[in-house]
């Protein structure tokens, strides 16, 4: 267990870069990219050790561990290969409620001396009222509440995933950091169900930032999600060069989220074609004057 006095300072690092040290020299670093969505999407079913080794081959050094109950059985096991392989966990998927299974993964983290940041979903249909926006707000606040006092008592910091519906929604997302006053909760952002944003997402990354404790990059169409585009490989979108220049230019620091999310895929094979459209775009933009 980690001295309360030593998390209240693990939570202010992490709340300004993200569970690195420091931010990295640009924010494309491969320092600084996670792999996202790895565990259950890969189509070559990994284990532990094959996993880590596909990232060491990758130089991915930062991972986000999502999860079915088939691999609950495994975790300590990735834990310690981890460590081995010195890669990162930064986040971890998290249950919506504190039940046994989030329980089971504090209980482990503490063990380990972990604290990455857990990503806490969740949905609804919009509000039709104030009165509705206002009992929404509260009610998720509440239930967002227990997981980031546990989460605080081992220096992890909580992070709002935005997943579709209306939990979804950063302005929403914000009412509940608001209504929760709690200093370890934040947002991580998914531009893969960011589609309905992309008009003004300029702004919204502006009004996230002070929250904003993760980014995860996608391939982006302008209503891509609708036209059956919804995961890309980053380069094949026609959005993705101006989304990397307002993300790099924003000032904004902390872990990048490189996805496969695609279970009829290698794990490395998509995570490789993102790297690589990620270089050639980084190179391209760079080039521009």
């Amino acid at each position: 267990m980690i001295p309360e006095s030593l998390s209240s300072i693990l939570l202010t690092a992490v709340l300004m870069f993200g569970t690195g040290t420091e931010p990295p020299a640009d924010l494309f670093d491969r320092e600084n990219l996670v792999a996202w969505c790895i565990v259950p999407f890969d189509a070559a079913q990994r284990g532990p050790e094959e996993r880590a080794a596909m990232l060491d081959r990758l130089e991915l050094r930062r991972l986000a561990y999502d999860w079915r109950a088939e691999h609950l059985p495994t975790f300590e096991e990735e834990l310690a290969t981890l460590d081995r392989h010195g890669i990162e966990l930064t986040a971890l998927w998290f249950p919506t409620t504190l039940d046994d299974t989030a329980r089971f993964f504090l209980d482990s983290l503490a063990e380990h001396q972990l604290t990455p940041q857990l990503w806490v979903t969740g949905g609804g249909e919009p509000t039709t009222s104030p009165e509705d926006q206002a009992a929404r707000v509260a009610a998720e606040a509440d239930r967002i509440r227990p997981i980031a006092e546990a989460a605080a008592k081992i220096g992890c910091t909580v992070a709002l995933y935005n997943h579709g519906g209306w939990f979804g929604e950063p302005e929403n997302q914000i009412a509940i950091i608001e209504a929760l006053d709690l200093p370890n909760v934040g947002i991580v952002y998914n531009l893969h169900h960011g589609h309905p944003h992309l008009d003004r997402f300029p702004a919204l990354l502006e009004t996230m930032k002070p929250h904003l404790l993760a980014l995860n990059l996608n391939g982006m169409d302008r209503d891509g999600e609708a036209k059956g585009r919804k995961i890309l490989v980053i380069g094949e979108g026609e959005e993705d060069a101006r989304l990397l220049q307002v993300i790099r230019s924003s000032g904004w620091h902390g872990p990048i989220g490189i996805l496969d999310h695609v279970p009829e895929a290698d794990a490395e094979q998509q995570l490789r074609a993102n790297l690589d459209g990620l270089d050639r775009l980084l190179r391209a933009i760079d080039q521009t004057p």
